[in-house]
């Protein structure tokens, strides 16, 4: 096979409107596995066209944000479906209000996507430890599936600041990981996520009760498989549209910090139905738990 030309190391450009190019098939790692279980009962949760809009949001940014610039007007990529749906959330630390969140797909041009994020504390929680924390997750299509191109990870958390980056040079089976202006290369297989691309792939599965599903990963310089479980039982948990929807309990088990968590440790209760929309999420950080609850939802562009 002749040698594919380079990705461009622009993170503007890694999802180019060209066509990519058929991948290898002993390259390619992007078929997450999928243990099935016994089926479960599926509820309808949000009428179709239907916003929620609540008064419990409290900031206009949050532990999971939007910045606020105007989507791009572009056709949906083909392997995501939840172009336009935004999230908000209330961010607790135990039972004491601690900020908000929100979380955003958007279409990019030349048929890529965006998932962006951001934390941030309130003006009490500002006063022992200020956050302000913004995630971006960039990705295509590539026969199908999805394909992460580039993670950028923005901190402010008090005086420590880190611009973190991960360039996913799919098509030269690398991924390039900068930090503090050093760049560091790792051999990394096509089909690759990061790890807001992986939550987005396992929303997109038909997870029942008892179920363990497996996808690849790059994160923090590591790769490795990340083992999402499905509890037996499911939890009615109202949802902010004043209704109690039945849940699977989610468990992934990380082995890199997250946004929300310290290493490993976080549970999500999604709708169990086939958007499967995170109601609830509980992370263990060092003194306590984080929860956050969603309090404003907007349903995919149609």
């Amino acid at each position: 096979m002749n040698t594919v030309a380079l990705v461009d190391a622009s993170l503007r450009r890694h999802d180019d409107s060209l066509p990519p190019p058929p991948l290898r098939a002993s390259a390619v790692q992007t078929n997450p596995t999928v243990i099935p279980a016994q089926a479960g009962i599926h509820v309808g949760c949000v009428p179709n066209g239907y916003r929620i809009k609540s008064g419990m949001t409290r900031l206009v940014v949050g532990l999971l944000s939007l910045l606020a610039w105007a989507p791009i007007a572009t056709a949906a990529p083909a392997c995501l479906p939840m172009i336009g749906e935004r999230m908000a959330f209330d961010v607790n630390w135990e039972f004491i209000n601690g900020g908000s969140a929100t979380l955003e797909y958007q279409s990019r041009e030349g048929g890529g996507y965006r998932i962006l994020t951001r934390a941030r504390t309130n003006k009490f929680f500002d006063l022992f430890k200020k956050v302000r924390d913004t995630i971006t997750a960039d990705g295509i299509c590539v026969d199908g599936k999805q394909q992460s191109t580039a993670f950028v990870l923005d901190q402010h958390e008090n005086r420590y600041r880190a611009h973190k980056e991960t360039r996913f040079l799919w098509r030269q089976n690398k991924v390039e990981y900068i930090q503090n202006g050093k760049t560091d290369s790792y051999p990394v297989p096509a089909g690759h996520l990061s790890v807001m691309d992986a939550f987005t792939r396992v929303r997109q599965l038909p997870l029942q009760p008892g179920s363990t599903v497996r996808v690849p990963v790059f994160d923090s310089r590591k790769r490795y498989q990340v083992e999402v479980t499905v509890a037996d039982k499911t939890k009615r948990l109202r949802a902010p549209w004043g209704e109690r929807v039945e849940c699977i309990v989610v468990t992934p088990r990380l082995k890199t910090a997250g946004i929300f968590s310290s290493r490993g440790s976080i549970t999500i209760w999604m709708t169990h139905d086939s958007r499967h929309i995170p109601i609830k999420l509980r992370a263990k950080i060092k003194i306590g738990h984080i929860l956050a609850h969603l309090t404003d939802y907007k349903e995919p562009d149609s």
